[in-house]
């Protein structure tokens, strides 16, 4: 299926799946339930679930195969989101121009970036990107205000030019949209009793992961794709054949940038503003850690790593002292005190104290991340069901004797 082999087929659909019931995944509790709490499925979330997942994917093209750790990416994160809006500023209020725009900008600066920093690899290659990531955030906090917006951020108004719309009368919110749709849209389909909601924004994110995804792996199949794993395996014996390296790593470079440049285009018509904050090294360790904690190298894993993250930034940091004390009501005074005191530090605010154990603990457990821990949960299963067949083979071969 469109060029693909079979696992990878298979592996296509279940994202494809995944993205489309997301909504109804993402919200396996009742509503009045006292795990309510975890349902997941309102349009905000998902739709940072799959552009962040894109971020990722790209992110992974570069760390994965190639073995260059950048921590400078989410500089192409906000500078895809600034120029996202100078076009919903300047050209239209619709969000195909400022996508492709912030996918073209992110890449040209990536290329910048990675044809200076390429020069030097492993750690040398790790700080000059951070570097530039923090070189771009500064200047994007104070120096570059008139574009960047400093502080405040950037966000269209009323009397931008817009010189594709018509202009928009005095006290109307610019919003961006997709030929009239706009972002925070939902509609209904009532499909035999059934109510099916969807959110416009959230499956145009859904519907740009999902080709991102596809693209990814024709790269990891590919022949250039096979010439990134060689750089991985040992870039010197690579040289030594004859082969210059540089330009496929700095190919991966650019890739990977234009990804994250979807990514911040796609922020931005979600939510039509940028900020600085979103170049900051916090921002660059994250996405780090997404393609990390769900598998470096693997083509689904850094989807995975990226959900698990923001699931966990957005539900678990929402839980305070009021909902564990209902939690725990059942309890005790005494022994419903004593569990809302040792949880409260994981929670809320401590949330990230939550997420390092998690992050910690597959490091130590799962080197191979989330879907390694899928591979063994399956080969568990797998083990059982021989071992059922082979124990009714030879029951059912002991009549025959």
């Amino acid at each position: 299926m469109f060029g693909l082999r079979k696992s990878d087929s298979v592996l296509l659909l279940i994202v494809i799946v995944l993205t489309l019931f997301a909504p109804f995944i993402l919200n396996p509790f009742p509503e009045n339930s006292v795990m309510a709490q975890f349902n997941g499925g309102y349009p905000d979330l998902m739709q940072r679930l799959v552009i962040f997942g894109i971020f990722a994917i790209g992110f992974n093209i570069l760390f994965g195969l190639t073995g260059y750790l950048s921590f400078g990416h989410a500089a192409f994160l906000g500078v895809g989101s600034y120029a996202g809006v100078w076009m919903i500023k300047l050209l239209t209020l619709n969000v195909i121009p400022a996508i492709i725009v912030s996918v073209i900008v992110a890449g040209a600066f990536s290329l910048l970036v990675g044809w200076i920093s390429l020069r030097r690899s492993g750690i040398y290659f790790s700080i000059l990107t951070l570097a530039f990531a923090q070189m771009s955030y500064s200047l994007a906090y104070s120096v570059l205000t008139p574009i960047t917006g400093g502080e405040t951020g950037l966000q269209p108004k009323v009397g931008d030019p817009r010189i594709l719309d018509a202009a928009l009368e005095e006290g109307v919110t610019p919003r961006a949209n997709l030929f009239g749709m706009f972002m925070n849209d939902s509609y209904e389909l009532v499909i035999g009793g059934w109510i099916f909601t969807f959110n416009v924004g959230y499956y145009i994110a859904a519907v740009c992961m999902v080709l991102a995804f596809y693209l990814s792996i024709r790269i990891f199949r590919s022949p250039f794709g096979l010439m990134l794993r060689a750089v991985k395996s040992n870039q010197q014996r690579l040289n030594y054949t004859g082969i210059e390296s540089k330009p496929y790593t700095l190919a991966a470079f650019v890739i990977s940038g234009m990804y994250a440049g979807l990514a911040g285009g796609l922020l931005v018509a979600m939510d039509t503003q940028a900020g600085a904050e979103r170049m900051f090294w916090t921002a660059s360790g994250e996405v780090v850690l997404m393609t990390i904690l769900g598998g470096a190298g693997t083509l689904i894993g850094p989807v995975l790593g990226a959900g698990f993250i923001k699931y966990f930034e957005n539900i678990v940091s929402k839980i305070n002292a009021n909902i564990l004390e209902t939690w725990f009501s059942f309890m005790p005074d005494g022994v419903s005190d004593l569990f809302v005191g040792l949880i409260y530090p994981f929670i809320g605010k401590g949330w990230h104290l939550t997420l390092g154990i998690l992050f910690m603990l597959v490091v130590i457990f799962l080197p191979g991340g989330l879907v390694q821990g899928g591979q063994k949960l399956a080969g568990v299963f797998k083990n059982k069901k021989d071992g059922s067949d082979s124990a009714s083979g030879s029951t059912s071969a002991a009549p025959a004797e």
